[in-house]
């Protein structure tokens, strides 16, 4: 990169919009064009059981894997998690680095959601996981602030909308100095 200042993109939106395919297509075309990049998947950063949530150990182990990336040389890193648009700057801060952050918020509408949810949920959850999906959905469009970028997942390719992604961050790696390993 140019300059050493970290570029964080956080991948929001409901259960089901896509959030987990395209930031893994992401990574499949930005390692392909040899952009150097992480990507961290927010909801394991606190899978436990009680929940731990009320202590921040999300943005503690944010903290701590991102301090070995940053070691590494590493400057660009994917986030996703659901309501990671509504928690840019306790992300950005966690990060430590003052990161340039580029918010997406994915969205699809309850139709193509519930095909989704139906296609990976099994079981008697299923409805639950609808109804909260769709509530989930309101709430973050509503309290998304204006600088988050909306990106419809709709009867879309993963490969396009991952695309389109990378394009909106700027990291487009046919652009001149995006390769980091040639």
């Amino acid at each position: 990169m140019p300059d050493s200042r970290s570029h964080l993109v956080v991948i929001g939106g409901r259960s089901g919009v896509g959030k987990t395919s395209v930031a893994a297509e992401m990574h499949e075309q930005l390692a392909a064009a040899k952009v150097q990049h992480a990507l961290i998947e927010g909801d394991a950063l606190d899978l436990a059981w009680p929940a731990p949530w009320e202590h921040g150990l999300a943005e503690r182990n944010l903290a701590a894997i991102w301090r070995n990336y940053r070691e590494l040389g590493y400057r660009r890193l994917i986030y996703t998690n659901t309501v990671s648009v509504l928690e840019i700057k306790t992300l950005a801060d966690a990060m430590g680095d003052d990161p340039q952050v580029t918010a997406i918020l994915l969205i699809c509408n309850d139709d193509t959601a519930a095909g989704r949810l139906s296609g990976r949920e099994i079981g008697s959850g299923l409805d639950t996981h609808i109804a909260r999906s769709s509530q989930r959905a309101q709430e973050l469009n509503q309290h998304a602030n204006e600088q988050v970028i909306r990106v419809a997942t709709d009867s879309r390719d993963v490969i396009d909308i991952a695309r389109e992604v990378i394009e909106i961050a700027g990291w487009n790696p046919t652009d001149e100095g995006q390769n980091d390993y040639e």
